[in-house]
Parts: structure tokens; C-alpha cells; sequence
């Protein structure tokens, strides 16, 4: 049992029979009245989102979660993709509801598994905040044309689209935020 003092992000709490993970969260202490925590929660099976309001120090009950390194190694057919263990070598399959962010996954790539410890079942699997990749294929940009922030579209070397700025060339790195799905910076 936890209260709403241990609150943090990534936090996974069992509420209503489902597990949920804290996305964000504020603790309002108003001029007048009880002070309480206005939450963002995701659905750790559905993926839904739903803001929710605990009274202050109440009692939480805890999802016990294990991290797990993992590196991927293929997609099989339209959803199936296999997993490494980085340290025991066993291999697993996850369907591609699970992954955040599916579009910017490449061989080799480093994730982090987030099981269930009561069912040692997988939960969900979550990319690093930033991955490096190449594009693929772009349009070349105009002369002239960068008074604005304007962007245009690139593939990237795992199929995605990415919106990047016009300087952006083919066959260069560039980082992008896996969260949002968007250009970070130009990679050295």
C-alpha cells in the first residue's frame, strides 16, 4: 500500500481490477478545502487515458512491475515481433499493441520490457526517448525557403514518416523523439 505522497511518473497502481501507469500528475492544495492530486493515467492493457482526482493521502494499492532489458531481433508477419533477453538469452514474441512506438523500431534495438511480476506476464514494451536513424528517402529542399520553420516529410530507414526541417538531406542521421514521434536533431 502506497498514498498519494509516493506519486511519480511511470508509478504503476492497480486501480478497479486494471492495472495503470501515472503519466502525469499535480498535487493542488487549494486556498480553501482538502488538498488532492489530479492524475493522468494509461490503461497498461488498453492503452486508454483518463484523467482521474485522488483525495490527498489516500491509500493506493501498487502493481508490482519488473523492467527487463530486451533487443529486437525481427518482425514476423503484420504484428508479431521477437524479442532477446540481454542477459539470459530467452527469446519472445510480443504483438505490436504492446509496443509504444512500433514505427521507429529497428533490428538490433535496445527496448525495455515491463512485465507483471504476480503473472510474469509482459505488459508493455517501451523504446529509449530518442533513437538515431537514417533517412531513407526525402524531397530536396528549396533555396531560399527557410525564413519559416517549415518541414517536410522523410522515410527513415525503418519505414516510418518523420516531419524534419527543410535542410535535412537524404542519407543523413537524425535523432527523434519516440514519444511524439518527432525530429529531434541533426546526429554528428
Amino acid at each position: 500500500m502506497a498514498t498519494t505522497a509516493d506519486f511519480r511518473n511511470g508509478l504503476c497502481i492497480e486501480m478497479n481490477n486494471e492495472l495503470w501507469t501515472i503519466v502525469e500528475f499535480l498535487h493542488v492544495k487549494p486556498g480553501k478545502g482538502a488538498a488532492f492530486v489530479r492524475t493522468k493515467l494509461r490503461n497498461l492493457r488498453t492503452g486508454r487515458q483518463l484523467e482521474h482526482t485522488f483525495p490527498s493521502g489516500i491509500k493506493i494499492d501498487l502493481a508490482r512491475v519488473e523492467r527487463r532489458p530486451y533487443q529486437f531481433l525481427y518482425k514476423e508477419g503484420e504484428s508479431s515481433y521477437h524479442f532477446m533477453h540481454n542477459e539470459t538469452f530467452e527469446q519472445i514474441s510480443i504483438e505490436e499493441a504492446l509496443i509504444s512506438n512500433p514505427g521507429l523500431l529497428k533490428e538490433g534495438q535496445e527496448v525495455e520490457v515491463m512485465y507483471h511480476a504476480d503473472t510474469d506476464t509482459p505488459l508493455t514494451c517501451e523504446l529509449p526517448p530518442f533513437v538515431e536513424l537514417t533517412i531513407t528517402y526525402t524531397e530536396p529542399g528549396v533555396k531560399g525557403d527557410t525564413a519559416t520553420n517549415a518541414q517536410k516529410r522523410a522515410v527513415v530507414e525503418t519505414g516510418a514518416e518523420v516531419m524534419v526541417p527543410l535542410f535535412i538531406n537524404e542519407g543523413e542521421k537524425i535523432k527523434v523523439d519516440t514519444r511524439t514521434n518527432r525530429y529531434s536533431e541533426r546526429v554528428k
